[in-house]
C-alpha cells in the first residue's frame, strides 16, 4: 500500500496570555489509501491535527514537525501557491459545523460550481450538471431547488450535506472528515459513508475520519488512533477496538450505552495524571 501522508513528531502550540499551550504534542503516523479513524474527547487535538495537515491552522499558532509530507511534498515549507493548489484536488477537509463554512451571500450551487471550476476546465453548464448530480448523491432530494438556496435557508443537516458535496466534487486524493455525519439522521449518515467508502475503494483515496462515535469508527475505518491531551495513547486495528489495552480507550468504550444493561449508575471516566505526560 502506497503512503500518501507522513506525519512525524507533529506539534502545534498556541501562545496565550497564560503561557504556551501545546494542543498537539509530538504525534506520528502514516496514512495510505485507507480509512484512518481519529477518536478522543473534545480538546484532545483531533481537529487541530487535521487543520495542520491542510494548512488551516490560525496564523499565531506554531506548527513544527520532523516530517509532514503529502505525496513527497513538504507541507511545512511548500510555497503558499503550492498549498493552495493542493487544497481541493489533493487534500480536502470537511469541517465541523460545516454549514457555517458556507458563504452566506452566495447560493450553495454557485459555491460548489466555483470550487469545481477552480480545479477543472469545464463549462458552467457542465459544472452545474455535475454539481446537481453530487447534491443528489448526498441525499438532497430536490437538488435544483437547493442549488439556488443560501446557507440560512437550509437546515443544519442539509447544509452539512452541501458542504460534503463541495469537498467531494473535486475528487481529492486525501479527505479529512471532521465529524462529517454528526448532524445527519441515520439513513443519510449511511449513504454518506457509502460514498466515502466507494471513493476509498474505487479511487484509492485516503481518508482521515475524525469522530466521537467509537461504534461508527470501529465498523467503518481500517485503523484507529486514540488521542488524549494532544498525544496518541493507542493505535490499533478498528476491528480490534474492543480489545484496546490503554485504560483511556477502555474507559471510552465503557461509557458507551449497551442494549440490555442498566444505565445506572452512569459510568465515569477516571483520568490519571500520567496519561497527559
Amino acid at each position: 500500500m502506497s503512503t500518501l501522508l507522513n506525519v512525524d513528531d507533529l506539534r502545534i502550540t498556541f501562545p496565550t496570555r497564560a503561557g504556551r499551550i501545546e494542543a498537539v504534542r509530538g504525534i506520528s503516523f502514516e496514512l495510505g489509501r485507507e480509512r484512518l479513524g481519529i477518536v478522543g474527547e473534545s480538546g484532545s487535538g483531533k481537529s487541530q491535527t487535521g487543520r495542520a495537515i491542510i494548512g488551516l491552522t490560525p496564523p499565531h499558532a506554531e506548527v513544527t514537525a520532523k516530517e509532514l509530507t503529502f505525496e513527497g511534498i513538504d507541507l511545512l515549507t511548500a510555497p503558499e501557491k503550492t498549498r493552495r493548489d493542493l487544497r481541493g484536488e489533493g487534500i480536502a477537509m470537511i469541517l465541523q459545523d460545516s454549514k457555517y463554512s458556507l458563504n452566506p451571500v452566495m447560493s450553495i450551487g454557485k459555491q460548489i460550481v466555483e470550487t469545481l471550476r477552480a480545479r477543472r476546465r469545464i463549462s458552467k453548464a457542465e459544472a452545474r450538471e455535475r454539481v446537481l448530480t453530487m447534491l443528489e448523491a448526498v441525499q438532497i432530494s430536490d437538488p435544483r431547488r437547493v442549488f439556488d438556496l443560501h446557507a440560512h435557508e437550509v437546515s443544519g443537516g442539509m447544509g452539512q450535506r452541501a458542504m460534503i458535496a463541495m469537498m467531494l466534487i473535486s475528487e481529492p486524493e486525501l479527505l479529512i472528515a471532521d465529524e462529517p455525519t454528526s448532524a445527519l439522521d441515520v439513513t443519510v449518515q449511511l449513504e454518506i459513508l457509502r460514498i466515502l467508502d466507494r471513493l476509498v475503494d474505487e479511487r484509492g483515496m485516503g481518508l482521515i475520519f475524525i469522530s466521537h462515535d467509537l461504534r461508527l469508527v470501529s465498523s467503518f475505518c481500517d485503523r484507529v488512533i486514540v488521542m488524549y491531551a494532544g498525544k496518541i495513547v493507542e493505535e490499533l486495528r478498528a476491528s480490534e477496538l474492543s480489545k484496546a489495552r490503554h485504560p483511556y480507550t477502555q474507559g471510552l468504550l465503557k461509557c458507551m450505552p449497551t442494549i440490555g444493561t442498566s444505565p445506572h449508575p452512569l459510568p465515569v471516566l477516571e483520568r490519571k495524571p500520567e496519561w497527559a505526560l
